[in-house]
Order: structure tokens, then sequence, then C-alpha cells
């Protein structure tokens, strides 16, 4: 079955103009996102992540291309893009003497929610703070207040949730939480956009990613074929002693010794097979004790595309 795209955007462009000179934020930025998907957003600071999210949030004017939101042309029907978008910044901007209700309550009042229409008592279920529904915004943990800005995003329903460096300085279990109420939210259909620093998280997270550097569109991909860019892998052996191996007819395998009981091998993984490795150390005469494998993961990849 086909998905409609949540978002289509063509030949972004942006470029600000400071003292005469031209920075260019987004160059022919094209992209598109599946309803359903969890997508990944990254890049460097000042790749134009923030930019791109201004854009669609109505607070940065772009230069030329086009944006489709949910079926909405962003220059045609700009009131039908941020209402099919709900977008969580990355400060906590929460007035402290309102209540979690209240807040989703004028967020709602804002958006011209009719009352008999809002879904408030919901929205904190789906973000775990009904307990906290009356408590002063004040008194909420940092993990809540990101969970209540996720809510406050989602008072006018919206069937896309952006979060822009959601778990930014939130310790892990806040992290994980947050990630499960992520998760549950994709479940009942929300497509998600994520921008992160943190690399692990997006290859967890996302069953696409599209990384950005300097404007441009370096890569986008799911997360799995962009893993498998990967071409070296790592094994370390530990062993009873450390014997030189012979190293003739290597084939671009390189050898390192760790100490008199560690050897690390580096291998291009579509040339070499595992089991030839494990030969090699056990033809050498060694007695292998124990075997870990260093797959590599996104920030490899992600290394190497910015390098480029």
């Amino acid at each position: 079955m086909n998905k409609k795209n949540a978002l289509k955007v063509e030949n972004l462009n942006k470029v600000y103009s400071k003292n005469s000179n031209k920075i260019i934020a987004l160059n022919n930025l094209n992209l598109e996102v599946k309803q359903g998907e969890i997508f990944g957003l990254l890049g460097p600071n000042g790749a134009g992540k923030t930019t791109f999210l201004n854009i669609l949030a109505g607070t940065v004017i772009k230069n030329s291309g086009h944006v489709n939101v949910w079926g909405y042309d962003l220059d045609k029907n700009p009131r039908q893009v941020r209402s099919s978008i709900g977008i969580v910044p990355q400060e906590v901007n929460l007035d402290a003497f309102f209540s979690p209700k209240d807040l989703l309550e004028l967020q709602a009042g804002l958006y011209g929610i009719p009352k008999k229409n809002r879904i408030t008592d919901t929205i904190l279920k789906l973000v775990s703070l009904e307990k906290q529904a009356n408590s002063y915004a004040r008194s909420l943990s940092g993990g809540m207040k990101r969970r209540l800005l996720i809510a406050k995003a989602m008072v006018h329903r919206p069937p896309i949730l952006v979060l822009d460096e959601p778990t930014a300085g939130v310790d892990v279990q806040l992290r994980q939480n947050l990630w499960k109420n992520v998760r549950a939210l994709n479940n009942q259909g929300v497509t998600i956009i994520l921008t992160t620093h943190l690399m692990y998280e997006a290859q967890e997270m996302c069953s696409k990613i599209a990384i950005i550097n300097k404007g441009n569109l370096v890569a986008i991909d799911t997360t799995n074929n962009l893993l498998d860019r990967i071409k070296t892998k790592k094994i370390i052996f530990r062993v009873k002693k450390v014997i030189s191996i012979d190293h003739q007819n290597l084939n671009g395998i390189k050898i390192s010794y760790n100490s008199e009981n560690e050897i690390i091998i580096l291998y291009e993984r579509k040339k070499h097979k595992i089991d030839e490795i494990i030969n090699k150390v056990k033809s050498a005469g060694m007695e292998i004790y124990d075997i870990s494998t260093d797959e590599g993961n996104l920030e490899d990849v992600f290394i190497d595309l910015i390098k480029r």
C-alpha cells in the first residue's frame, strides 16, 4: 500500500543577507516524509535544521521552492499547513503559574477549538500527566515540562508532530520515558519528525533519516541502508597469549595488538567473512577466550558524510 506524503519539500531555498554577505541556510532541499514514519533530520550546528523547521512553522519565509504539508501548499493554504503540524520547541517556555490543564485549554482557545471539541484530558493521559493536571507548571519536573510541551503541540490534533531536539539536557530515564510516549503517539498514527544531535537516538527511533550539512542534503535513506554504508568492521579477540600473525596474504585486513592477550582486527565487510578472520587467529596458534565485534553505528556514517 502506497502511503501518502505527510510532508513534501521541493527545491527549498533560504538565503539570509547580512551586511552585504549572503548566508545560504538551505540550498535546493528536496525531501519526502511518508505518513506514519518517525523521520530523523540530522546535521551539525548551523546545518539549516532550525531554519527548515521555522519555515514549516511560518516564522521564517522561504526564498523559493515548494512545501506541501498533509496535502496543503504552504503558499496557498498557510493556515491549513499550520493546523496540520504541531511543533515542540527546544526551549521550555511555559507559564509557571498555569496548570497543565489550564495551559492546554488556553492553547485550544488560541486555535479556536470550541469547548465541546476539546480533548484536554485525553492529551494529558497520552503524555502521562493526568495526575499533574491541576498542579502549577513551575512545580513540574524537567521531564514533565517536556511532555507538557508535546501536549501543547497536540491540542489541535495535528497529524504531524515535529520534535526539535526534544531530549537536550534531559537525563537517561526521562529520555526513555519521553521516547515511550513518542512511540505511543506514533502507534496511534501520528507522523513524527525529529531533529537530534544524538546519533544513537536517531538510530534507535527513526525508520528514515535525512542528513543535512551547510544547507545541503547529503543523504536521505532508511536507517538500515545508511548503516549498510559502513565499510569496515572491527573484531576484538581476547586470547590466551598473543602470537604475531603472518602479514602475507592479509588482503587489506589490518591487525593491531592491544596487550599481550588482546588483538584488534579491522576488515572490509564486503571482502571478508568473520569465520575467515577467526581461522587466521587460530592458525597462528592462538587460543581464543572471547570475541566481541563493533559493527559501527550511525555516528560513523554521519562523520563520513559530513567530512565529504
